[in-house]
């Protein structure tokens, strides 16, 4: 079970006062659906670190076989992570390790609930994208220093909501043509740690996900977006290893809309409401009425907060 907190990326609709490691707001026009967060105080990141423990606790007394503390995307760990968005003067920001504090605090208040024997893991950001932001080196040394302190696993990825690299929003050509979107990464942190790396991004046919183990780039392929069309492609997969799918980018044609709504992500998730009704997957589905639902939802709930 993946384990998160949204710090600042939580529309404001559903968040009235969010919070972040720093008072900063989210960029690139999405101040308009973002509100700007209030710093965390001392006794609230202690709160914080003591929430993710019980999260993992209470999924391993549920049966899940292991958890993993959500790292990327933007979300809160990842700001304390980065140096745009954590700009506090106190033991918890500053320097790369003061930034890195809260991963490992988090991580060490897990491990202390869930015991020695059970998997965890971090999904990580291999860079931000963005200018200050988290970069390549310093998530290379989170990874080494994390694997120093004995976690399971490290699932790569990349970017944020304010430049979504993991859904190939600033992939290059040549990224593209070898389909995941980190694998030069993986690599490179290959070389230096041998904790159990996974890649998620991109994959979409057998012969790339086959070709990134076989040459060591990963141990393990991550699949989301394929998955949410093609809920059998594992076994198609096994069925034809040359089996590939092609994803085209949902759009409405005013870029504005497709930022505000999301739509790279609440398109996928219309996905998952049709099969939630016994319904198959349908790749024809207008991106006007992925919208349409949306605000019809919000209506419907007076813009109250929701579990997702």
């Amino acid at each position: 079970m993946q384990i998160n907190h949204p710090g600042k990326q939580i529309p404001s609709f559903l968040s009235k006062e969010p919070v972040a490691p720093s008072a900063i707001p989210l960029g690139y026009g999405l101040e308009k659906a973002f509100k700007t967060p209030r710093a965390l105080t001392e006794t609230e990141i202690q709160d914080l670190i003591r929430r993710f423990a019980v999260s993992a606790a209470l999924a391993k007394e549920a049966g899940f076989t292991g958890v993993q503390i959500h790292g990327a995307h933007g979300y809160l760990v990842s700001q304390f992570l980065s140096p745009r968005h954590n700009q506090r003067t106190d033991d918890w920001g500053g320097s790369p390790e003061n930034r890195l504090r809260f991963a490992i605090e988090v991580y060490r208040a897990i491990r202390a609930r869930v015991g020695e024997n059970y998997p965890v893991g971090i999904k990580l950001n291999s860079a931000d994208f963005q200018k200050d932001g988290f970069s390549e080196e310093e998530s290379m040394n989170v990874v080494a220093v994390l694997e120093k302190e004995g976690i399971d696993m490290v699932e790569v990825s990349g970017g944020t909501y304010e430049r979504p690299a993991m859904v190939g929003g600033v992939a290059k050509a040549s990224t593209l043509a070898r389909e995941a979107y980190f694998l030069d990464y993986a690599n490179k942190v290959r070389q230096t740690v041998s904790v159990p790396l996974g890649v998620t991004g991109g994959f979409r046919s057998g012969p790339a996900m086959n070709r990134a183990i076989a040459e060591g780039d990963t141990d393990m392929v991550g699949l989301a977006r394929p998955l949410a069309l093609f809920p059998d492609l594992p076994q198609k997969l096994f069925d034809d290893p040359n089996f590939g799918v092609s994803l085209k980018r949902p759009t409405t044609g005013v870029k504005f809309l497709n930022q505000m709504a999301m739509l790279d992500i609440t398109w996928y998730e219309a996905q998952l409401a049709l099969m939630g009704k016994g319904k198959s997957p349908d790749p024809d589905y207008s991106p006007w009425l992925t919208i349409l639902h949306m605000f019809r939802q919000l209506g419907q709930n007076a813009f109250k907060k929701r579990r997702a």
